[in-house]
């Protein structure tokens, strides 16, 4: 029974510990910008990228990041090799060279090519205007992008 119980608690300290970000496509988040302001995260990422798994698994699940993005910010996850359509400052930033077969590599999504990403993970913080206000390049302890984040404002 002490066993059953020590397995509950830790199961429970497990979830307690792991929180989950809003995550939205980027339009979602101008439209909301445009009812009520406030910054974008905006977590630039690809599928074969082994930092972005890892800032997803170790940063953005811990739960003092998570509760920062989503009390200050309207976080954004946007694969800069994927599909979606974006729209930007009166723009219409697609991916003509994207395959679905395609296993790994895929080519980059024209906002990508807009941002000047220079790597992954590449994580970029615009105001409540949508400027671009601060860009951070790579892999971050949850502590360490934190203060990154907090230096902004």
């Amino acid at each position: 029974m002490k066993k059953i119980i020590l397995i509950f608690a830790l199961i429970a300290v497990a979830f307690a510990q792991a929180q989950e970000i809003k995550w939205m496509t980027f339009d979602e988040a101008t439209a909301l910008q445009k009812k009520n302001p406030k910054p974008i995260f905006m977590d630039v990422y690809t599928d074969w990228c082994g930092p972005c798994k890892m800032l997803d698994k170790n940063t953005f699940q811990t739960k003092e990041f998570a509760d920062y993005i989503n009390a200050n910010y309207y976080a954004v996850k946007f694969n800069g090799e994927g599909n979606t359509t974006v729209n930007y400052k009166g723009k219409k930033y697609t991916n003509p060279g994207y395959d679905a077969n395609r296993k790994g590599r895929n080519s980059m999504h024209e906002f990508t090519s807009f941002l000047k990403v220079e790597g992954y993970p590449s994580m970029y913080v615009m105001d409540k205007k949508g400027e671009i206000a601060k860009v951070i390049v790579g892999y971050y302890q949850a502590d360490q992008l934190l203060a990154e984040l907090k230096e902004i404002k």
